[in-house]
């Protein structure tokens, strides 16, 4: 991976490889145990953030998957089931595992039939196709490496067999490690019926270089968009627009190009969001339009508004139904209310603006002294004039006005119109004097 990470902490999709699979694995089982080795420190901090329940065991040296499922054996109850996953194979659906789950025999593997197999371990199965071996590539004769059913490495097993045939595993093979695979022989030797369920080929891909990863950027950003789709969501081009979290959304809703979305996003009906948009933790009202070039996080927007172009509405931001944000607007911790208007070039933090009230172009609240934040408040159906700065902590009454280019410092009373300017000179012939 040419990285100072382990593998699996590399980035997919807005999360870590094993952040997917650990994430997809809660769904199923709260009971979950992860087998770290190389930088294992760095790994331990990692799922620590992710999940401080979640067990961790150490595999010291990598001899094997058969030994890495070892070092977690203590952990195992004769009447569990386990499912093992892989931290680097991380677009495995809820579905799939689901699947494995409700199955009625002791052992189920996950496979899946390959035009090119290459690289894949090869199923050996009877005439009722249950899994008798299987053969890894670099112990596979020409006529085994023919076969076309392969295992992706993913199985269900009761605990008691699993923790019986992991005794029995050797590493008498090329590679000379303990393969997890060699307990499919095992097993059947003794009689046990080991089912396999076809897998779907995307969901169990893996990476071991950037290009790999790369590839698995491209197939997650086409299950996403396909989950929008399903949504009715319409997608302008779903190979433009990147699904980093969860996106739920109401009906009629539009997606235009190069538009991101992180964590949870919430979209009522008929919300329109143009190009180049990034959407970070928000939920936005109905028949609401997002214009081009807009970046909200942590911020809330109702119905029937209209946000940028290049507007930026941060953490805190609660924008009020029938509101408009406009080119070049940043909102931090401020509440717009209904109807309120913020059209152009201005910085509003920390700062309740009443309904229909009206911010000028160039308007700041400054809202920092140096050391605290300090509020700043406008009453409804006020105007605050061009060019002005709010120095808060200041109250701006109801129905009030500010005129262009102020300084206020403070409180203006409901009604009343506030001009804090320094008196204009004007000094005649000034320039011609002057050369």
């Amino acid at each position: 991976m040419n990285t100072n990470l382990p593998k699996v902490m590399q980035p997919l999709g807005g999360q870590t490889l094993i952040s997917h699979v650990i994430n997809t694995a809660k769904a199923s089982s709260e009971n979950i145990t992860v087998v770290v080795g190389h930088k294992k420190d760095l790994l331990r901090e990692h799922i620590a953030a992710i999940d401080p329940k979640i067990k961790i065991t150490d595999q010291d040296e990598q001899l094997g998957t058969a030994h890495a499922v070892k070092t977690a054996a203590h952990m195992i109850q004769d009447d569990e089931k386990i499912l093992i996953l892989y931290g680097d194979v991380p677009l495995i659906s809820s579905s799939t595992i689901d699947s494995l789950i409700s199955g009625q025999q002791e052992c189920t593997l996950l496979s899946m039939h390959l035009s090119d197999p290459t690289g894949y371990g090869r199923i050996m199965t009877d005439d009722q196709s249950n899994a008798l071996r299987i053969i890894e590539q670099k112990d596979a004769s020409a006529e085994e490496a023919l076969i076309h059913e392969v295992f992706t490495g993913i199985l269900l097993i009761n605990g008691s067999l699993l923790k019986a045939s992991l005794e029995e595993i050797n590493n008498q093979n090329a590679a000379n490690e303990y393969y997890l695979t060699d307990l499919v022989e095992i097993l059947s030797l003794k009689g046990v019926k080991i089912n396999c369920i076809q897998a779907n080929p995307t969901e169990v891909v893996g990476a071991n270089n950037k290009k790999e990863l790369h590839e698995l950027e491209a197939i997650l950003r086409n299950m996403s968009a396909e989950k929008l789709l399903d949504q009715g969501i319409t997608l302008l081009d779903a190979s433009r627009v990147d699904v980093r979290g969860e996106v739920v959304a109401g009906k009629d809703c539009s997606i235009d190009v190069n538009v991101i979305f992180e964590g949870k996003v919430s979209l009522g009906e008929n919300v329109i969001i143009k190009s180049n948009v990034v959407l970070q933790d928000v939920s936005i009202g109905d028949n609401s339009i997002i214009e081009s070039f807009s970046h909200l996080s942590s911020a809330t927007v109702g119905s029937n508004c209209n946000i940028g172009p290049y507007a930026r509405l941060r953490e805190g931001s609660e924008i009020g139904d029938n509101a408009k944000i406009g080119n070049f607007v940043e909102t931090k911790k401020t509440r717009l209310g209904d109807g309120a208007k913020a059209n152009h070039l201005a910085y509003l933090g920390d700062a309740d603006i009443g309904s229909k009230t009206n911010i000028g172009a160039g308007t700041i609240t400054c809202n920092y002294d140096g050391t605290n934040k300090h509020k700043t408040t406008i009453g409804e159906e006020s105007f605050i004039g061009t060019n002005s700065s709010l120095v808060a902590p200041v109250n701006i009454g109801k129905g009030a006005y500010v005129g262009a280019g102020s300084v206020i410092t403070k409180d203006v009373p409901d009604e009343a119109l506030a001009v804090a300017r320094g008196k204009q000179v004007i000094k005649e012939d000034w320039a011609k004097n002057k050369k």
